[in-house]
């Protein structure tokens, strides 16, 4: 007799746990919830997940060790420091990768798929329209899955999940013009691909992620983000 799987599911379930608070945290701070100044409360954000403090702790650690947040002695996380340069770079990062998915996706994609890619381009026009923050998310998601795993580059989209889970999902849909220019650049993406032209298809995505990074950077400036010192640290 063995408890062995019963700890592995333990364990495997605080990992995931960790994950998902890294994410949320990650989400936070590229939205402009949070900054470099403002301590990280790990019970706060325990009781806005329903949580306990572990697996808050242990994806703060985590996101240290990423240099995503700071560890002050005494005192506890913070953000940090997060430079236009540095939003600018993870938004191009991203759309080089994602660019490149898209270009394979023109040459392999069937009729079938995009089919699927139409249908929710259709429900992102229609939650954009109804301002349904959590389907906007949803269909944008949606969208952006079928077109990398059309292009059947694995390791491509292994690289790109790295660098899109520091862009804030969650909070997209509050970022101003950004469902808007979503719909737009999914247009000329999805044109693209029904054309089976690689080179038209990653232009349009590379445009669409640096579009999002560039709104993002103006959603944050709107926030005072780089104001009085705060993200900023004196580097800009």
């Amino acid at each position: 007799m063995t408890v062995a799987p019963s700890g592995g599911r333990a364990l495997g379930r605080r990992r995931q746990l960790s994950d998902e608070v890294a994410a949320y945290v990650r989400e936070l701070i590229m939205s402009g919830q949070v900054g470099h100044g403002e301590f990280l409360r790990l019970e706060r954000i325990a009781d806005d997940l329903g949580i306990s403090v572990t697996p808050v702790r242990e994806a703060l650690l985590s996101l240290r060790g990423e240099g995503f947040v700071t560890l002050e002695p005494r005192r506890g996380f913070m953000p940090a420091p997060l430079t236009r340069q540095d939003v600018q770079d993870l938004f191009e990062a991203q759309a080089y990768f994602a660019g490149e998915l898209a270009a394979r996706a023109a040459e392999r994609i069937t009729e079938a798929e995009l089919e699927s890619l139409a249908r929710t381009q259709a429900l992102l026009e229609r939650a954009s329209e109804t301002r349904d923050s959590g389907a906007i998310e949803a269909a944008n998601h949606q969208f952006h899955r079928v077109v990398n795993l059309c292009a059947d580059s694995p390791k491509t989209a292994w690289l790109l999940q790295l660098v899109v889970r520091y862009a804030p999902r969650r909070f997209y849909s509050s970022i101003q013009g950004w469902p808007q220019a979503s719909v737009d650049d999914h247009h000329l993406v999805l044109a693209a691909l029904r054309a089976g032209d690689a080179g038209a298809a990653r232009h349009a995505m590379r445009a669409h992620i640096r579009h999002a990074g560039t709104l993002l950077v103006v959603h944050l400036e709107g926030r005072g983000f780089w104001e009085d010192g705060r993200a900023k640290d004196g580097r800009e």
